[in-house]
Formats: C-alpha cells, structure tokens, sequence
C-alpha cells in the first residue's frame, strides 16, 4: 500500500487527466526543486476513473495560466497547517503570452524574436487561440 504523508503547509495540484502530470510535472520544473515532491500517475478517482496528483510539501510560486491552459479542469489546493486554506478552480486564461508559439511564417513574431508571443482566446469549447498579430489559430494543447 502507498502511503503518502499529510502534507504540513504546501499545495496540491488535483485533478490532472491521468497521463498529464508528467506535462505539469516537467513544465513547473518540480524536478529541480528543493521541496519534497509526491507524484501520484493513474490514481483512482471516483469522478474521473483515474487521474495524476502532485503533492507539493512547502508553498512555491505556479503559473495558474500554465496549468489552465494543460487543463482547465485542475484544482489547486493550498494547505496550511494540514488543512485546504485555499481551493483555485482554473479555467482557459483569456490571454496567453509566450505559452503557445505562432507557426505563420509571416507573423512579426518569426522574424522579430524579440517580439512576444501573444494570443487571446477565441473558443472556449475547442480551446482556440488566435495570434495577436497574424490571426493563425492554434489550439491549447499545442503549447510549446
């Protein structure tokens, strides 16, 4: 049986789509940090048949755009003194900058590398981004 400690003061990303949290995993660059890390793959879930935890056993900066964008259905619960102080519920970020490229070879952003990859959300149903400058599309499980 695993047995995976109550965590004192941190935060837990819940939720993840089995299969997805090596994506957060990797992205969050949790593999570097200093901070205690459980990473639970296919855990059984009542609500979703199986999905990815990750225990996060001291409080660190996310980007919530970021995990939005790998998956609006993720909750990120922050714990103190053993407890859920805080409960964020993410969503598809109405803006996006330099998570998702443009691949218009005629975008300003292809040429220009200074110039930052902008792009503002158009369908929420097929998660579609359009780019600031150029108008291509992309959708936001092609991010970088």
């Amino acid at each position: 049986m695993l047995i995976i400690d109550k965590i004192q003061n941190g935060i837990v990303i819940d939720h993840i789509k089995a299969g997805q949290g090596v994506r957060i995993f990797d992205w969050l660059e949790l593999g570097k940090s200093p901070h205690t890390i459980a990473f639970v793959v296919n855990a059984a879930s009542s609500q979703m048949g199986r999905k990815d935890i990750i225990k996060i056993y001291d409080t660190i900066s996310i980007n919530y755009k970021l995990l939005g964008l790998i998956d609006p259905s993720i909750t990120v619960n922050i714990i103190e003194n053993q407890r859920i102080s805080k409960k964020i519920s993410l969503q598809l970020p109405e803006r996006v900058e330099n998570l998702l490229t443009c691949k218009n070879p005629r975008c300003i952003t292809s040429t220009e590398h200074y110039v930052r990859h902008v792009f503002h959300l158009i369908d929420v149903q097929t998660q579609t981004y359009r780019c600031e400058y150029c108008d291509e599309t992309r959708n936001a499980g092609d991010f970088k």
